[in-house]
This record gives C-alpha cells, sequence and structure tokens, in this order.
C-alpha cells in the first residue's frame, strides 16, 4: 500500500483508509462484532493503516468496536475520531451540536478509553458549531495537543472562513468533506485554500454511499434502517437519471480491467497527492477491491474522458436531508 502525507503536517497514512461507520450505524443493522473486528483487521493486513471513526456513530458501539480491533497493532496505526455532537443520555441518540470547550474535553477523555489508546491521532470537529467560535475549539483542542492527548486537529464540512480562522489558532492537518465523482463542490473553493494552507484532504463518501460501485440501482430495496432512504439523491427517480454516471464509470473500468469502484477512487487520488479517500464496506472482498485501486494510474486521456462524460451528466437529487443539511457550514 502507497503512503501519502495530509498536507505539510507530516501526519502519513495509506493511500486508501477505511471508513468504520457503517460497521455500526446509518446503512442497517449492525455488522457482528467478530466478523467486524475480522474486517477491520483484515485492512491492516492488506496495509491500511489510516482509521475513521466518530463517538456519535452508534453513538459510541463504533470507536469501542475500532479500539478493540486495532489495540493488539496501535502502533501501526493512525486512529481518527470526532467531537462536536450533543448525544442525549435518555435516548443514546445524537440530539444537536455541542463544541463548547468543557464538551470537547470530554469528548476526548470517553474517546480515548473506548479506543485503548492513550492519545488521538486526529481529532476532528465533527460539525462546525455556530454557537462556539471556533477560535474557541481550536484552541481546546491545542490544549489537548499540547496535554498529550490529542496529536493534530480537523475539521469537517467547514467552509473556508472556518477553515481560515481555525488555522491561524491551531494549524489543521486534515478536513474531512464528502467529495466524489458525482459530488464535486470541494473543487471551487475548498481545495485551492486546502493547497495554499497545507491541509490534507479526506474524502468521505468516494462512492457515492456505494452508487459509484455499481451496487444499487434504481430497483435496490434499501434496509428500513438505512439512512439513504430519506436522501433524495437515492429517491428511485434520481438513481435511474444517476445510473449514467455509473454507466460511465463501468466503460473505463472494462477498458482498464478494473471495477468502477476502483476507477471512482483513482480518480480521486489523481486529484491531489494529499487527498486520501476513507471507503467503508462491511465485505472482506469489497475492502480488496477498494484498495486495489491505490495501484490503479489513470492517464490524462483517461482523466479527460471522465471530465468530458460526467459533464454533460446533470447529477439528480440533494445529498442530504434538509435537517442534515443545516449542519453543513459555508
Amino acid at each position: 500500500m502507497h503512503k501519502r502525507k495530509l498536507g505539510r503536517s507530516g501526519l502519513e497514512v495509506s493511500a486508501i483508509g477505511l471508513g468504520c461507520m457503517g460497521l455500526s450505524s446509518g446503512y442497517g443493522p449492525a455488522t457482528e462484532k467478530s466478523a467486524a473486528i475480522a474486517l477491520i483487521r483484515g485492512a491492516v493486513e492488506r496495509g491500511v493503516t489510516f482509521f475513521d471513526t466518530a463517538e456519535v456513530y452508534g453513538p459510541y458501539a463504533n470507536e469501542a468496536l475500532v479500539g478493540e480491533a486495532l489495540a493488539p497493532v496501535r502502533d501501526r496505526v493512525v486512529i481518527a475520531t470526532k467531537f462536536g455532537f450533543k448525544i442525549d443520555p435518555a435516548t443514546g441518540k445524537e440530539n444537536g451540536l455541542d463544541s463548547r470547550p468543557d464538551h470537547i474535553r470530554d469528548v476526548a477523555d470517553a474517546s480515548l478509553k473506548r479506543l485503548r489508546t492513550d492519545v488521538i491521532d486526529l481529532f476532528y470537529q465533527h460539525r462546525v458549531d455556530p454557537a462556539v467560535p471556533i477560535e474557541d475549539v481550536a484552541g481546546t483542542v491545542r490544549e489537548l495537543i499540547k496535554a498529550g492527548k490529542v496529536r493534530h486537529f480537523g475539521l469537517s464540512e467547514a467552509g473556508v472562513k472556518t477553515i481560515r480562522r481555525a488555522h491561524a489558532v491551531q494549524p489543521v492537518a486534515a478536513l474531512q468533506s464528502e467529495y466524489s465523482i458525482w459530488w464535486r463542490e470541494p473543487e471551487a473553493e475548498i481545495l485551492p485554500v486546502l493547497e495554499e494552507l497545507g491541509i490534507g484532504f479526506v474524502p468521505f463518501s468516494p462512492l457515492g454511499r456505494g452508487f459509484l460501485a455499481g451496487a444499487i440501482d434504481q430497483h435496490t430495496k434499501l434496509d428500513p434502517g438505512d439512512f439513504r432512504r430519506l436522501v433524495p439523491r437515492f429517491s428511485e427517480e434520481a438513481r435511474k437519471a444517476n445510473q449514467a454516471l455509473v454507466d460511465v464509470l463501468g466503460g473505463l473500468a472494462a477498458a482498464r480491467g478494473a471495477t468502477k469502484a476502483q476507477i471512482a477512487l483513482a480518480w480521486l487520488l489523481a486529484r491531489k497527492p494529499w487527498i486520501v479517500p476513507i471507503p467503508g464496506t462491511t465485505k472482506l472482498h469489497r475492502l480488496e477491491e477498494n484498495l486495489g485501486a491505490a495501484g490503479l494510474e489513470l492517464t490524462a486521456d483517461d482523466l479527460r474522458e471522465i471530465e468530458a462524460a460526467a459533464g454533460k451528466i446533470a447529477i439528480q437529487g440533494a445529498r442530504y436531508t434538509e435537517r442534515l443539511q443545516t449542519f453543513v457550514d459555508r
């Protein structure tokens, strides 16, 4: 597995990481614990060194799972987790944003215990909290870094102004936001600022929540617990229209002896050397397929072909529900 550095932070990770959320939440029933641990350890055996989790995944269950799975190889991996949501103790469910300094410190201590480690490699603010100045957030993480509890500071779904303000207080190692061939908004303003400031970029949902891999079409019946059922982009009509983009990837994949998922990931890797996608999966064969993208180098002609074809397709449907969209910083 090739390695990449997240901007100028010095944080080196595998070129492709593993997003662990789906093992515990978001896409239906949680994966059985022993199978989930086997998948995470299988990723380590195949060269993955970058693992992404958050307290709100579950909540709490995903951090505990990742901590148990990686405890035997803790010195070989980089673990990223997140703070910034309020979790209702009565219901155990996410209940809005909370990035108050005291809450950040409490989350850090709790996450360290669940992750079975004495330091968090990368601590992201999961979503920007408009009620708390970003300078206070960055300053609190700076204190945690000085205390040895955190190594690097990250942001997720943050806008340009927030990134600049945070970075002035505590250097931001990485921004995590959605980015893929079917969600290219970061290219307009975000990527230039990250390059200017030397901040790495960690795209989540690099396979369009499974759609770009060709695993889902207009006829697919999603599990009742799958949050994609609520997302406009995954309505039956939108899936039917957006299939055109998957067909483009399929044509190029067939010509290269690759898969749609590998083309989609290789396209991301070709954008910038400081981009590290974190596709998630619950299946070992899908993990191996995704990791195969790290060895697939698209030519200039390939990239031009993708650009030309994708540019003719208007993607249908919003990427978030109305409520989730309110958590995105601008």
